[in-house]
């Protein structure tokens, strides 16, 4: 079952999480099955995404979804990962050209998205009640480093966006294959804050530094294939066994990850409504009816000329809800 761990270093400011998404993941790459499947290295950078998607919504506690996008100029022309409040996610990408195969199934984003350097890391916070003309949040990072150069991991593109974005210092390990998408996050806290249990955390900057450099460095060494093989007991036992942990009860089943998506009948109907009238007659006349399917979890919605006739006549025109994702 997938699970996420969440946990603190006692009298440290650093916390840490660590997600194993098992069954739900396997379940977005079955329903991917019924289309055209994803290519090894795309089916890796979105499993890699539905895991950071994850840890990101847990750290913030945000009242609304954490959409988690990368897009450039590359085969892969965007991917994307949707994660709600309570930790129902779905991830999908646009594939736009051949990707490159490799013996070990992985690619580096500057061959797969990044290619003309141009490429950049949204990440939005959709509120989930929106007030009047209240927009989302977005903070945008290019794929790059701060020296400019194409930066080839997830992980690393995350990391220089929560220091530049949110001036959180963060450590990320993501990995994926076709059956688990696992990521460990470890983060560094203010010192006045819930990292100081009962009052003890570090008042001297220059050890709560030392601190969290430590457990940066122990979370840095975990490999891929620890992050895909082992489980969570045995993973943050070997990296921080000298360390006093605080553990948390871990989220599992309805209060853990798990896919979810959100499209619905309702929500293709108003995206059809922002076409217009005339288009979408113009589709029915070619094709006898409308099959939208969603990329998300494969369901096809179908419209024929009496839906579409209803569709019209319950208003005007108005553009899709929250996400134009369906």
């Amino acid at each position: 079952m997938s699970e996420l761990h969440k946990f603190l270093f006692e009298g440290m400011p650093v916390r840490g999480m660590l997600v194993r998404l098992t069954d739900s993941w396997r379940e977005v790459l079955a329903r991917r099955q019924s289309a055209e499947p994803f290519d090894p290295p795309v089916r890796q950078l979105l499993g890699e995404m539905a895991a950071a998607g994850v840890l990101m919504q847990a750290n913030i506690k945000f009242n609304g979804a954490v959409i988690l996008q990368i897009f450039g100029d590359g085969p892969v022309k965007v991917a994307v990962s949707e994660v709600t409040p309570d930790l129902g996610f779905r991830t999908t990408a646009k594939v736009v050209g051949d990707v490159p195969a490799t013996d070990t199934g992985t690619l580096p984003l500057n061959e797969m998205v990044n290619v003309g350097g141009h490429g950049r890391c949204a990440v939005t916070l959709d509120p989930q009640d929106r007030l009047p003309g209240q927009q989302p949040y977005q903070g945008v990072v290019p794929l790059s480093g701060d020296d400019g150069q194409s930066l080839t991991k997830l992980s690393d593109v995350l990391q220089h966006y929560m220091l530049k974005s949110e001036q959180l210092d963060t450590t990320l390990v993501l990995a994926a294959n076709d059956e688990l998408a696992a990521g460990l996050l470890i983060q560094r806290l203010p010192l006045e804050g819930e990292g100081n249990l009962e009052g003890k955390g570090k008042t001297d900057q220059d050890e709560a530094d030392e601190d969290y450099n430590r457990i940066a460095v122990l979370a840095a060494s975990l490999k891929r294939e620890e992050l895909l093989t082992l489980d969570a007991d045995t993973i943050l036992h070997r990296l921080f066994w000298e360390e006093k942990l605080l553990r948390f009860e871990p989220q599992q089943g309805v209060m853990g990850p798990r896919f979810q998506c959100t499209c619905s009948r309702e929500r293709v109907g108003n995206m059809l409504r922002g076409l217009g009238q005339e288009e979408v007659n113009g589709i029915i006349e070619e094709q006898g009816r409308v099959d939208v399917g969603c990329d998300f979890c494969g369901v096809r919605y179908q419209f024929d000329s009496v839906d579409v006739t209803e569709l019209f006549a319950q208003g005007p025109d108005h553009p899709p809800g929250s996400s134009n994702l369906q």
